[in-house]
This record gives C-alpha cells, structure tokens and sequence, in this order.
C-alpha cells in the first residue's frame, strides 16, 4: 500500500520557517544595537574634538555630539551627555560619554545601559 505525501511541504515549510525566523530576527537585532554603538561612539569621538579646540569648550562639545546624533537617531538617545577633562598619555584632554538605553529584544523591549566614550588632547594656545 502506497502513502500519499500530500501536505508534507507544507509542514516541513512551517517547521524551517520556526528555525528561521527568531535566527533572522536576531541578526537584525544584534545589527540596530551594533549601529546605535558605533553611531553613539562617532559623535562622541566628533564632539570631542570639536570641544578641544581652541577656541570652544565642553559645552560647545556636548551640542556638537547632539546635532551628530539628531540627524541620525532618536532624541531618547541624546538625553544624557556630559563633557568632562580627562588626561590622555599625559596630556590634557576632553572626554564626551553618553550613557543611552538601548533596546535588548526589539525596538520597544527591555533595555540595556551602553556607555560611550569620546576623546580627544586639548590644544594649545
């Protein structure tokens, strides 16, 4: 007696499609916090050294590190940034950190705290 296979791609399509799905969804979710890094990072690192210019501060850094970052992610993720001095190989320096939550388990899940550093020597009159 010969089965009918009838119907069976359709299972074997269900089953790879509950594989597949969470697998992708976790590429994407660990691509958005990847990009949320390295996006906090550049600012920081751009507001750095514009603060360690001659003739702007840590205030000027710190709104340099917003218009980075208001172009390019939500406002959530600008909301604390503080400027402070900080010493690099001996010299003095300024140092932008932002601290940020950033989704865990897709865009409104749980969050996790990421903070962020940006350096760079002061110069010199």
């Amino acid at each position: 007696m010969r089965r009918s296979s009838r119907g069976a791609a359709v299972v074997d399509f269900v089953l790879v499609l509950g594989l597949l799905v969470p697998l992708v969804l976790g590429i994407l979710q660990v691509a958005l916090v990847l990009f949320v890094r390295n996006t906090l990072a550049s600012a920081a690192s751009e507001g750095a050294r514009f603060a360690a210019t001659a003739d702007h501060g840590p205030a000027d850094g710190i709104e340099k590190t917003r218009d980075a970052l208001d172009g390019v992610l939500s406002a959530r993720y600008a909301q604390s940034i503080r400027a402070r001095p900080a010493t690099v190989d001996g010299a003095p320096a300024i140092e932008i950190v932002i601290h940020a939550e950033v989704p865990a388990l897709g865009l409104g899940g749980p969050a996790f705290a990421l903070d962020v550093t940006g350096h760079a020597v002061e110069e010199s009159p």
